[in-house]
């Protein structure tokens, strides 16, 4: 747990430094992603707003994608195409900012239904910087592969604004 709350903490600081907000979509991280960033003092400074999107009408409702967006697309769920989707569509439903950030996987203790296994995760940070990357920890450990979801998701953030170019005023 201290892993994601000093990663978020560093997120947190680096964006309030840059004077930039963030969105957050997870699924499989289950909230854990927002709640580290939210758990820094002064988070309002920063942290946009989120979304858990753990189902089709979630998707939908919370970040206006829906499942004939992603046919259309060709995208599936806990993809890279749709993490980097979700960043996208989470940052832009919240207004003039400047991060989205995203995960979708399959945290266990089964498979989704793409074929991905357990400890499958995509997570995608759109904004002046665009990363994208999988993570698959090869554990059935629903809970564990949350907070691993998690951890990955908020060190490629920090990697992201770590990497960013200087704001210009």
């Amino acid at each position: 747990m201290h892993d994601i709350l000093a990663m978020g903490t560093r997120a947190g600081s680096l964006l309030k430094a840059r004077g930039e907000k963030i969105a957050v979509g997870e699924t499989s991280a289950g909230g854990l992603i927002s709640a580290s960033l939210l758990a820094v003092p002064g988070a309002s400074a920063y942290f946009a707003g989120g979304a858990i999107t753990y189902s089709a009408r979630a998707i939908r409702g919370l970040v206006g994608i829906s499942t004939d967006d992603m046919r259309s697309s060709g995208v599936r769920s806990s993809s890279e195409p749709y993490a980097q989707l979700l960043a996208q569509a989470v940052r832009a439903k919240h207004g003039r900012i400047t991060w989205g950030l995203s995960e979708t996987g399959a945290a266990g203790p089964g498979g989704n239904p793409y074929g991905d296994p357990s400890g499958h995760s995509c997570m995608a940070v759109v904004g002046p910087v665009n990363l994208v990357r999988t993570l698959r920890t090869g554990l059935d450990d629903r809970v564990a592969n949350m907070w691993a979801f998690a951890q990955a998701a908020l060190a490629l953030l920090v990697e992201a604004l770590e990497a960013a170019p200087p704001r210009q005023p």
